[in-house]
């Protein structure tokens, strides 16, 4: 069982990566921290708030992150992928419940032993835990980033992913106060696409109230992912990817090398690493996946999701989900 603190901001992606963190058998959600991002900080709480009612799990701790980046410079959001409010088509009523206080992560960390943390968004949020904390990092096992842009165009700029462009002076104070980092960037998550055959396959083998959502959301974000990159089949969950990982690390291929974020300029954002022949990592280099099993993904999405006795899952044949 993996325990994991998620910091997301919540966004179709992160939102998607969220049920799929509380559906899966593996994974233990002990609180969620919602930023600013994809929405803002409010929209982030409201949305996550919304998908832990709905899957029956109000008692997870609610810790509300942060409103803008490091920088303090005003967060751009992106309603033409995410929706108004950040769940497509959906609007998800305000959270009227108890924000937990961001100093409750401490206590999370020092009651729990290898505790993981997953952040999916900006690295503000967690780069204030190194900062205003102290002697965390024994209490931390790992710590998967969904950021970065290796060796591939970048989202937002020619060379810049959205998480690391989003707070870049973040990024880098989490690189270099963290020594077990696993980076899920952009060159893999891209190839993590669910098409729309496949929320068929979930939707037809599953009952479960957060598929009807779930199927909501990929159809919203299938569009405008088909907008955007004409000819693709689907969307690609580079959140769902990230967990995929933690859970299963011996599916993806890993090269460790020293990272470094550019921060302001026209490379504002651009993830840096030696990838030359002859590069060598040192002890504490982040992880970075360079490769990943697109298949067993897929597989492992359609069976989590689907939340289908093992006898039903069987009728699920290799055919009907690639």
């Amino acid at each position: 069982m993996k325990k994991i603190i998620l910091f997301a901001d919540p966004g179709i992606d992160d939102s998607i990566a969220i049920m799929y963190a509380l559906m899966h058998p593996q994974i233990e959600v002990l609180a969620i921290v919602s930023s600013y991002g994809n929405v803002t900080k409010q929209k982030a709480v409201d949305n996550a708030a919304f998908l832990l009612n709905k899957a029956g799990f109000s008692s997870i701790p609610m810790i509300g992150g942060t409103n803008s980046p490091l920088s303090g410079e005003t967060p751009e959001y992106y309603p033409e992928i995410h929706g108004p409010d950040g769940l497509g088509p959906l609007t998800p009523p305000p959270f009227k419940g108890r924000l937990n206080n961001f100093s409750d992560l401490y206590d999370i960390l020092h009651a729990h032993t290898d505790v993981t943390i997953v952040d999916i968004g900006r690295n503000t949020a967690l780069a204030h835990l190194f900062l205003l904390g102290s002697d965390i990092e024994p209490h931390i096992k790992d710590i998967f980033l969904m950021g970065g842009a290796f060796l591939v165009p970048g989202n937002v700029t020619p060379s810049a992913e959205a998480n690391f462009f989003g707070d870049p002076v973040a990024a880098n104070i989490v690189l270099q106060r963290a020594t077990t980092i696993y980076i899920i960037p952009l060159n893999v998550t891209s190839k993590a696409v669910i098409t729309p055959h496949h929320i068929q396959q979930i939707t037809a083998y599953s009952s479960h109230p957060l598929v009807p959502i779930i199927k909501e959301l990929m159809d919203y974000y299938t569009e405008a992912y088909q907008t955007l990159i004409p000819g693709i089949k689907g969307a690609p969950l580079h959140d769902v990817l990230t967990l995929y990982l933690m859970v299963n690390p011996g599916k993806g291929r890993y090269v460790r090398r020293s990272v470094s974020v550019l921060v302001e300029g026209e490379g504002k954002g651009t993830s840096i690493a030696d990838f030359r022949p002859g590069s060598r990592s040192k002890p504490g280099d982040p992880a970075i996946c360079l490769e990943f099993d697109v298949q067993a993904f897929i597989d492992d999405f359609i069976f989590t999701i689907s939340s289908s006795p093992i006898s039903t899952r069987a009728h699920l044949k290799r055919e009907d989900r690639s």
